[in-house]
């Protein structure tokens, strides 16, 4: 998702992302006039969602990018420039200024106007909030304690003020990154029909899933950012086009923007050698083809972002979940990942091991020793000692559990040790990726089975769940082509790794762990992560992956604007032709 990001991405609209990783070619032609841009998605991920408020189906990086394109942020984070900072010229706030104690924030909104001439206040901040706390369990942003459980208050003081309070002290750093960045003005006057937050929920929602009606339908017509929508196609082209009423500080430099699916990396390749694309990408597996780009006028750079890449586990698989929830099980499979040579070798060294759940491509003051110095180190002998000293022995190539008193709680007799892969589709990165983890689980003893589809496919497909339910069939996840979970600037894992956490896909849960999570996010010191940082790097409540690029990305020559953002968002108004 890029979670695949989410770009599995925060989990909703701009709370950390799953990067979800879109037409077996494009139709339109090289942007030679300069009036428009052809931007290439990556491969299978379909932009799916129009509405700024995420939910857990809907958490494809592109989609939070186009609407913060169509609707600023409140406060805007942004990579582009090579630091992770608040983007004042992109968010509809002007100030946040916190109490002394730190349990409240002032905000101050810029003099803005929705593109229907009304002016944006503190109502439609308001709206925002109403909608979120009357439908939080719904929102893909929720984790319990956490917004909006930990904003006590909303007090307008104005049409352009209005005051946050919490239920206790908070790091300003991380509640500005982590909280208030999730927030989006919504256009109150258009959308409020009927004034019960539950009933306008449903009402958006629904209007939402109707993507062949964005086109026309008045609701996504009363836009406050650069850009409006054109079209809208079920395939997943989107063509944005010049909001001529923004009165933001991000004025947009190309008139018309044709961001273009793609069924297949391959497919995309071809357009850009056919020159149909302005800026695309190339996989890992092509930079040996880097001059025939060069050779025609494009650039080729790394996008590289502020991620980690994994599979979750479904600890309440009715069949693996009792397995997945033995530590030495958890560990016996990371020792059977060998990152180096996946990130060297498999990923043409564009990526980095990854260890824990504090991104490593990066340097950080985040990052604990333990993360960094890789507890658990390839070694399927070790994984195979791991496993026989635990009550399983290897009856036809398989570890099969003959000692249930020592397999661990719920692990019955005769239980193989098999698990099998739900894994994006449309890249040969992952599908080799794929291929080399299941010989080295092999040599462990374990049984691993692959099957692909879409992205969006699938997220929806591993959803949280219980045992009993249909649904909780599968086993591992990967979304992670591009990354798996793009961070906010302050990488808390509230979304992902708390109890109960709205992209908790798997369930895990670990009381000390959820300790730690809170004690990050109201700690100044950076100890506190970094002390979830080694507590997760040892818990392993995924299975660890190196953290590629999120692309390699190939331009045309004279295109400005792109400081690649490392949060994977995409900023059409920040483009330019330069030449």
């Amino acid at each position: 998702m890029s979670p695949a990001r989410t770009r599995f991405a925060g989990a909703a609209l701009g709370a950390g992302t799953l990067l979800l990783t879109a037409c077996s070619g494009t139709s339109g032609t090289s942007s030679a006039s300069h009036d428009s841009i052809n931007y290439a998605l990556p491969a299978n991920f379909t932009p799916n969602w129009i509405l700024p408020i995420g939910t857990a189906a809907h958490l494809n990086t592109n989609n939070i990018s186009i609407a913060n394109t169509l609707w600023e942020p409140l406060i805007a984070y942004d990579g582009s420039t090579g630091k992770i900072a608040w983007n004042k010229a992109g968010s509809v706030a002007t100030a946040a200024d916190f109490a002394a104690d730190n349990k409240s924030v002032r905000i101050t909104l810029g003099d803005r106007h929705w593109s229907d001439g009304k002016p944006i206040t503190s109502r439609d901040v308001q709206f925002w909030y109403d909608l979120i706390k009357a439908n939080k369990a719904q929102w893909a942003g929720y984790n319990p304690g956490k917004a909006p459980d930990n904003w006590t208050s909303f007090k307008a003081e104005d049409d352009r003020h209005f005051t946050l309070t919490f239920d206790k002290a908070y790091n300003p750093q991380w509640m500005l990154a982590n909280e208030l960045n999730s927030i989006t003005p919504l256009p109150q006057h258009v959308w409020d029909k009927g004034g019960d937050p539950k009933q306008v929920w449903t009402f958006l929602n629904n209007a939402a899933k109707n993507i062949a009606g964005y086109q026309k339908d008045a609701l996504w017509k009363t836009i406050s950012g650069p850009y409006a929508v054109k079209s809208f196609s079920t395939s997943g082209k989107v063509v944005l086009t010049a909001n001529k009423k923004y009165d933001g500080g991000e004025k947009p430099g190309i008139p018309t923007v044709n961001l273009l699916p793609f069924t297949t990396a391959d497919a995309e390749k071809n357009a850009l050698r056919s020159g149909s694309v302005d800026y695309g990408y190339i996989e890992a597996t092509d930079l040996d083809q880097k001059g025939s780009f060069t050779g025609q006028g494009y650039t080729v750079k790394p996008w590289s972002g502020w991620a980690i890449t994994y599979m979750p586990y479904n600890f309440n698989n009715p069949a693996m979940g009792a397995v997945f929830k033995q530590l030495y099980a958890r560990q016996a499979i990371q020792h059977s990942i060998d990152q180096t040579s996946l990130a060297k070798v498999v990923l043409n060294g564009t990526a980095v091991p990854g260890y824990g759940p504090i991104p490593q491509g990066q340097a950080s003051d985040f990052l604990s020793p333990v993360q960094k110095d890789n507890p658990y180190p390839f070694s399927t002998s070790t994984a195979r000692k791991l496993l026989t000293d635990h009550g399983w022995s290897e009856q036809g190539g398989v570890m099969t559990c003959t000692e249930p008193a020592k397999c661990g709680e719920g692990v019955a007799k005769g239980t193989k040790f098999e698990m099998q892969v739900l894994s994006q589709s449309g890249s040969t990165v992952t599908d080799n990726m794929m291929s080399a983890i299941q010989s080295a689980f092999a040599k462990t003893g374990i049984k691993f089975s692959i099957k692909t589809a879409p992205v969006n496919s699938v997220l929806s497909q591993t959803p949280q769940c219980t045992a009993g339910q249909s649904i909780c069939k599968w086993q591992l996840s990967f979304f992670g082509t591009a990354g798996s979970w793009y961070f906010n600037a302050f990488p808390t894992g509230d979304s992902l790794f708390q109890s109960k956490g709205g992209s908790n896909f798997g369930n895990y849960s670990n009381p000390e762990v959820d300790k730690l999570i809170s004690a990050s996010t109201t700690s100044s010191s950076n100890q506190a992560i970094q002390d979830y940082s080694a507590a997760l790097a040892k818990d392993l409540p995924v299975i660890w992956l190196p953290e590629p690029v999120y692309q390699i990305s190939v331009m045309k020559n004279g295109l400005g604007g792109f400081w690649q953002d490392s949060l994977a968002n995409f900023h059409p108004a920040q483009w330019k032709w330069t030449s």
